[in-house]
């Protein structure tokens, strides 16, 4: 394989590594020598079942996986990822230039589709952008389930307001939409951006977005 023209960017965070699934012994080694060169950690296994029984780091992380394998095969494997809800990105590798392979596998959500051979920056930038992806989708899934945590702290009547609020309501609608004095509402109002740490309305709108609750009355 040919020198790597660059290092990969640090992900941030957790530190992040490749799983490789091939049943070739030569490849796994060849790649993994490729990735540790731009300073990646690397999993190595010789199939999916062996893969399934390892306890990996909880980090970012993206699948460089052989298509072809004995036992359960490459998109089989992604098939069963996809039901078990896990979205790590996957980067297929195939000796073979099987059109309805790949197009299967793209549509099933595949990061990449590379066939042997290929180049080496080709698999560098596929498993770079793959690992960026898994570490915005964690990013994205710890703040949702940080602001959940804060929304659950609320009683129902300050969700209550939070969504009207939210949703672009002054509190003299507030209050008239859910029957309560104005002042009433303020106090709601008040406790909603305390509990939720809201420094702003614009702050508690992002936060409504990002629970999925309606930012726009119709």
């Amino acid at each position: 394989m040919s020198p790597p023209s660059q290092r990969l960017p640090p992900s941030g965070g957790a530190e992040p590594f490749v799983i490789i699934v091939d049943d070739d012994a030569s490849i796994r080694e060849s790649l993994s020598s490729l990735f540790r060169s731009v300073g990646l950690r690397v999993e190595l296994f010789a199939s999916t079942a062996e893969m399934l029984q390892a306890k990996l780091p909880d980090a970012p992380r993206c699948l460089v996986l052989d298509i072809r394998l004995p036992g359960l095969s490459g998109l089989d494997f992604q098939d069963q990822l996809g039901k078990s809800d896990n979205t790590m990105p996957i980067i297929f590798m195939t000796g073979y230039g099987d059109i309805p392979m790949s197009v299967r596998a793209m549509k099933a959500g595949a990061a990449d589709f590379l066939t042997k051979p290929f180049r080496d920056q080709d698999i560098l930038d596929a498993v770079a952008s793959s690992l960026e992806k898994d570490r915005l989708r964690r990013e994205t899934d710890r703040a949702h389930a940080s602001v959940e945590t804060l929304y659950q702290s609320l009683t129902a009547r300050e969700k209550e307001v939070m969504a009207l609020v939210s949703s672009g309501l002054m509190n003299k609608q507030v209050a008239a939409e859910i029957g309560l004095s104005e002042i009433t509402v303020k106090i709601h109002r008040g406790n909603v951006m305390r509990k939720m740490a809201a420094r702003s309305l614009a702050d508690l709108v992002r936060m409504a977005g990002t629970l999925g609750l309606p930012t726009d009355r119709k």
